[in-house]
């Protein structure tokens, strides 16, 4: 597969609160002697041009990674579209991929075939799917849909779903690495994997 012709920004989504593992910033939970985001930061990186990351807490420890950090524009913790809005309004690129920072598996090549399928269809957000699984949160959206998104948050929009719901999105299938989207949310599941 060719390389894609118009450049792309990396956003690691590291902007929650870690509710299910305890109030913790799971980002910097560790796998495996490694921060989960140092896992996920190995993976992407070598995929996009840029690569930035949204944390709304604990940015000097992010900033140790690299990569310049920054926090939602909008205040309250209200979610990935906060954090995709923040990184639409950063990247020095055409195109925003985002991938969360607790998914330390993450396909090595998400955002090649995410654009394959933009581009295919002629898309302006490109979503990756495992069977009857869309998993919102690994996109590869146009830049230039910044405005767009801020009305949506201004308007009182938080779920993910619904503002896809107003774009041409494609679906793109990635049944063969179901495991790349698999997330680690509780003590329980980081100590499944940290073996």
């Amino acid at each position: 597969m060719s390389a894609p012709r118009e450049k792309i920004t990396g956003v690691v989504l590291a902007g929650g609160q870690g509710r299910r593992m305890g109030g913790v910033d799971k980002g910097l939970v560790a796998l495996r002697g490694r921060p989960m985001v140092d896992w996920v930061l190995e993976r992407l990186r070598p995929q996009v041009d840029e690569l930035i990351i949204n944390a709304n807490q604990n940015a000097e420890r992010y900033a140790a990674f690299g990569h310049p950090v920054f926090a939602d524009d909008i205040g309250g913790f209200v979610g990935p579209l906060a954090g995709l809005h923040a990184g639409l309004a950063r990247a020095q690129h055409p195109l925003v991929a985002t991938a969360p920072c607790d998914s330390p598996f993450l396909s090595a090549d998400l955002v090649a075939r995410l654009h394959a399928g933009l581009a295919d269809a002629d898309a302006e957000l490109a979503v990756a799917r495992t069977f009857d699984q869309p998993h919102p949160v690994f996109c590869l959206c146009r830049r230039d849909l910044l405005a767009h998104l801020e009305a949506y948050l201004a308007g009182g929009g938080r779920k993910v779903d619904a503002w896809y719901a107003t774009l041409k999105v494609v679906e793109v299938r990635f049944d063969d690495e179901e495991d790349a989207f698999r997330n680690i949310n509780t003590r329980g599941e980081l100590q499944s994997f940290d073996r």
